[in-house]
């Protein structure tokens, strides 16, 4: 619209100036006074538009600027509320980050144990396994004296026997 304004303000300014022109050489030329007259009226009107196109060329040009200070404005607001958000984001990455690597942490923390506690699970499995079969060496044992005992009792029951019939018989 501005631009407009202008391309019509220079237009009406050169139609004028060509006018002023024409109404000199007429007048040169001898025009007769009413001709002059209306093209003086013509002159006068032509500038009552010229001013006329200037002020709303300059009210128009008034209004832009302050929408685009407005407008400026509100982009800086925006920028500035961007870079907010930008900042905050950044600070929750730098938080999750932080989380992360502690999380890591634990997990290598916890993997290092869980690998103590399968090599003492697998020392404990060998043990278990060596004292089950001194168990079952034991167990064999027992049996094996039980079995002797039993041998043993029988012996002495026999040898009790055996005495018991020796004896009143040395006795007599």
């Amino acid at each position: 619209q501005l631009l407009e304004a202008k391309a019509s303000l220079s237009l009406a300014q050169a139609q004028h100036a060509l006018q002023l022109q024409q109404a000199k050489a007429q007048i040169n030329n001898m025009v007769p006074k009413q001709q002059l007259e209306q093209l003086q009226n013509t002159l006068r009107e032509e500038q009552c538009k010229t001013q006329q196109l200037q002020k709303s060329l300059q009210l128009q040009a008034e209004q832009t600027c302050r929408q685009l200070v407005r407008t400026q404005e509100e982009h800086e607001q925006l920028l500035q509320a961007a870079v907010e958000q930008a900042e905050g984001l950044e600070q929750s990455l730098r938080n999750a980050e932080a989380v992360l690597a502690e999380r890591a942490a634990q997990l290598r923390d916890a993997q290092a144990q869980l690998s103590r506690n399968k090599l003492l699970i697998e020392e404990l499995h060998g043990e278990n396994r060596r004292f089950a079969m001194a168990l079952q060496a034991a167990e064999l044992k027992q049996k094996s004296m039980e079995k002797k005992n039993q041998l043993l009792e029988e012996q002495a029951s026999a040898l009790k026997q055996l005495i018991g019939k020796i004896t009143p018989a040395s006795l007599s």
